[in-house]
């Protein structure tokens, strides 16, 4: 798979990823599988050092956006302050294998999954081709 996003709106995951020292999170917005927009969310997890949950309120108002009309919610953004652009452990135990994109970001580097079955462990994650723009 290959989704297309542009080097604006990735600078702009890449700065919020530079920001805070927790774990980011966000939306991917758009159609089919290009990603036109980003909706950064506040990270309502526990332990936001090592784990994300995207707000509810801000996921139901995208998903209520698109069936109005809107772009639809691709997947989302998060970031890995102290790791590797990689699903964790974590990540498979909280994914749904639906076909979602996941922008995992860490450090400089930014990459891109997309969370679908995985006969052995549920939930498995294969790397998509982000094609910048």
């Amino acid at each position: 798979m290959k989704a297309e996003i542009s080097r604006v709106l990735l600078e702009q995951i890449m700065a919020l990823a530079a920001a805070e020292p927790g774990e980011v999170c966000g939306l991917l917005l758009g159609q089919g599988a290009r990603i036109d927009a980003i909706l950064p969310a506040a990270n309502v997890a526990p332990d936001p050092a090592h784990h994300f949950e995207l707000a509810p309120a801000t996921l139901l108002a995208a998903h209520r956006a698109a069936r109005r009309g809107g772009p639809a919610v691709l997947g989302h953004y998060h970031s890995h302050p102290s790791g590797v652009p990689i699903p964790s452990e974590t990540d498979r135990a909280c994914a749904t294998p639906d076909g979602t994109l996941w922008l995992i970001v860490a450090g400089p580097v930014a990459r891109l999954w997309v969370a679908g079955p995985d006969e052995d462990r549920g939930v498995g994650f294969v790397e998509a081709l982000l094609d910048i723009r």
